[in-house]
């Protein structure tokens, strides 16, 4: 046997090895999908300290729109922004996506507690609205958590309604930081965006593209 010829039966044990290993795990992936229900509406938490969090809803708002999904945007915080994703969707999707900003800006930006709290209200009655609606597949409650974290909402009127009234197949996206822990422990998939490092940090302001 020639080391050409060797090197090449190597190989092909080598590629017989991974072809077996893929097999298995074929198998063993499939047994857990066949063992997996249908599909059914999320309740979606991303929270955490790092970004990400608002942009992922909207990834995901994006991928209903692709999908021709129904979807609808309640902004708790960044009413008063205008933003990239509020340009987009309002100027290309509406037929798609309603787009609600509520909020005014940050509490300290208003200064103004009852104003801040009249404001978080208007936008969850709006959100009710919208998650009652089994037309529409996903809602997106942008900020939401932060309203949650100052008590603007209580925490326990916003689980009883998604108890009782989210329909089914509806998926409901809670942006923010400092999600409640009851909400945490209801959700179905939560996710913690960690802040490793910010700009911010370096005396670099928040920039469009990259923020907002």
């Amino acid at each position: 046997m020639t080391p050409e010829t060797g090197s090449h039966m190597n190989g092909q044990d080598e590629d017989s090895r991974h072809a077996d290993k893929m097999a298995r795990k074929k198998v063993a992936r499939d047994k857990i999908m066949a063992s997996k229900r249908g599909e059914q509406g999320l309740v979606i938490v991303h929270t955490g300290a790092g970004k990400g969090k608002s942009s992922s809803g909207f990834g995901m708002i994006l991928r209903c729109i692709a999908h021709g999904m129904p979807c609808a945007v309640v902004q708790f915080i960044k009413g008063a922004w205008d933003t990239g994703e509020r340009r987009l969707i309002e100027g290309n999707f509406a037929d798609l996506c309603q787009f609600h900003a509520m909020g005014e800006g940050f509490t300290w930006e208003t200064q103004d507690k009852a104003r801040d709290i009249a404001a978080a209200r208007r936008g969850w009655e709006k959100a009710m609205d919208l998650i009652r609606n089994p037309d529409i597949r996903m809602v997106l409650l942008d900020e939401i958590n932060i309203a949650l974290a100052y008590d603007y909402l209580d925490i326990g009127e916003v689980l009883a309604f998604l108890r009782a009234e989210k329909p089914l197949l509806t998926h409901v996206v809670l942006t923010g930081r400092r999600a409640k822990q009851d909400l945490i422990d209801y959700a179905d998939l939560v996710t913690e965006m960690t802040l490793v490092k910010h700009p911010f940090r370096a005396g670099i302001k928040a920039q469009a593209g990259v923020e907002f």
